[in-house]
């Protein structure tokens, strides 16, 4: 039988952690393996358990979300961040990009929309919950909208770079890849970055949302 998706839960309501363990167990490939109540105990749990999804609470004591997504990616690359979140704001969702997170996920979502959430961001792609509105996107994708078409700007290799950042690849996971060392990635990414205007990673997303990279196979 095919290895399940180990999945660390971080949400300081005992009641949310609850329901969504028994949501998450229910599929048949993935289970919860660890679970946390405040942003340092996450990065504690994910470090003993490396699991392979984190679906963090952005609004956490101790630690918040975005914090403790930066400290998980640092220490351990490879694995995924899916932020659940109640809030809409933008700049929020800018703030879990930056930190590093594959995914931002709305807790009014459905239920089939947490697990298909957790399902694409472990295959190393890129989750943004249908949900949020452009207002709240256009922040983002406005800030690229005067980039020309990746064709006309870029490399193909730093378009290739630009698309796996896009994805929620790390550095070092796209110079395993792509068979390069992780500083001719930086180089390409700063190239690709500077020729587009763009200044963060929450940027590369924007850009990428208004090509149609992520809706790409």
């Amino acid at each position: 039988m095919a290895t399940k998706l180990r999945v660390l839960l971080a949400d300081d309501h005992n009641i949310i952690r609850a329901g969504l363990k028994v949501l998450i167990d229910a599929q048949a490939d993935m289970e919860v393996v660890a679970e946390a109540a405040d942003g340092e105990a996450a990065c504690a749990r994910a470090a003993e358990e490396a699991p392979d999804v984190v679906v963090m609470d952005v609004s956490m004591p101790v630690l918040g979300g975005a914090p403790a997504t930066l400290r998980i990616k640092r220490e351990q690359p490879g694995v995924k961040v899916l932020a659940l979140t109640v809030h809409e704001d933008r700049s929020y969702l800018q703030q879990l990009l930056q930190a590093g997170a594959s995914g931002y996920l709305l807790k009014r979502a459905a239920a089939d929309e947490l697990i298909h959430a957790i399902r694409a961001v472990a295959r190393g792609g890129t989750y943004l919950d249908p949900g949020l509105t452009q207002q709240v996107l256009g922040g983002i994708v406005g800030r690229s909208s005067r980039a020309g078409p990746p064709a006309e700007a870029l490399s193909d290799r730093e378009d290739e770079v630009l698309r796996l950042i896009a994805r929620g690849h790390t550095n070092r996971e796209i110079a395993a890849r792509l068979e390069l060392s992780v500083k001719t990635v930086e180089t390409h990414k700063a190239r690709a970055m500077e020729k587009l205007g763009l200044q963060s990673r929450a940027d590369i997303v924007g850009y990428a949302i208004r090509w149609g990279w992520l809706a790409e196979s």
